[in-house]
């Protein structure tokens, strides 16, 4: 005779195997949000989805107190969790215990954070603005050597003002050290004290590629240079906290020149 088990042993058969599989107690995922809704007691209860399959997921208050954002649907995030049955609705879902934004949401959050701090402790007053020479003698240039900037930037002095020098500070302008070699430069152009301004800048790229002049060590050399400051990053929409801190923002370098 056949073994015919109850619907309640196989589910806790199947609950003790995927619970306890060591390789499901902790997994990181990745996918976008559907269905998000954020319960009266502080869960969210959500299904994450790619283009061909989806799971539910569930986050208990203890851990949504952890989440620097609220989600909502469409939002492409990375979590942390563990696979769980459910017995009583025969249904498997994910609990969370981690969520960040995936990509360049993340950035953001770290930009308007910082941003918000800064502002709050009067870095973008305009009473630390310093005044921008009308007829500087030498202008210097903190950007990649091998770019189009200072290129764009020498062509502009020379068909509109022959009258000056452009003196060359290279610096890395996108990568993990890009921050560091902007503030190096721009404070050895300070020690240096050879120019009457300084156009930091460069090319149009992406939030990742203009990152470094969203970081502290670029933004407080900026703003402590003794020397006026004029910011030219990316294209006419881009804003950096550099800009926000500088003396003049202009919308490009050849705008900046």
């Amino acid at each position: 005779m056949e073994n015919y088990l109850t619907v309640t042993a196989i589910t806790k058969y199947l609950k003790a195997k995927i619970e306890g599989d060591k390789h499901l107690v902790s997994i990181y995922i990745k996918g976008e949000i559907s269905n998000f809704k954020h319960h009266s007691r502080g869960h969210f209860y959500f299904t994450l989805k790619d283009e061909s399959a989806q799971v539910s997921c569930i986050m208990f208050s203890s851990y949504v107190k952890q989440v620097q954002f609220m989600p909502k649907n469409g939002d492409h995030v990375l979590l942390n969790g563990r696979m769980s049955i459910y017995e009583a609705g025969g249904s498997y879902s994910i609990q969370v215990k981690e969520m960040k934004l995936d990509g360049i949401g993340e950035l953001y959050l770290k930009y308007e954070a910082l941003k918000k701090d800064l502002q709050s402790k009067g870095y973008f007053e305009q009473s630390h603005k310093k005044e921008i020479p009308k007829f500087p003698k030498r202008i210097g240039v903190v950007t990649s050597s091998t770019g189009a900037v200072i290129e764009d930037i020498r062509n502009t002095v020379q068909r509109r003002y022959l009258l000056t020098e452009i003196y060359l500070y290279p610096a890395l302008v996108q990568g993990p050290d890009s921050a560091t070699s902007i503030r190096d430069q721009i404070i050895l152009a300070n020690q240096r004290n050879e120019v009457d301004v300084l156009i930091v800048g460069r090319g149009g790229g992406s939030i990742e590629d203009l990152w470094g002049f969203n970081e502290l060590p670029a933004i407080m050399a900026v703003f402590e240079s003794k020397i006026p400051v004029i910011t030219a990053i990316g294209h006419e929409t881009d804003f950096t906290i550099c800009d926000f801190v500088s003396d003049l923002r202009a919308p490009t370098p050849t705008a900046a020149a």
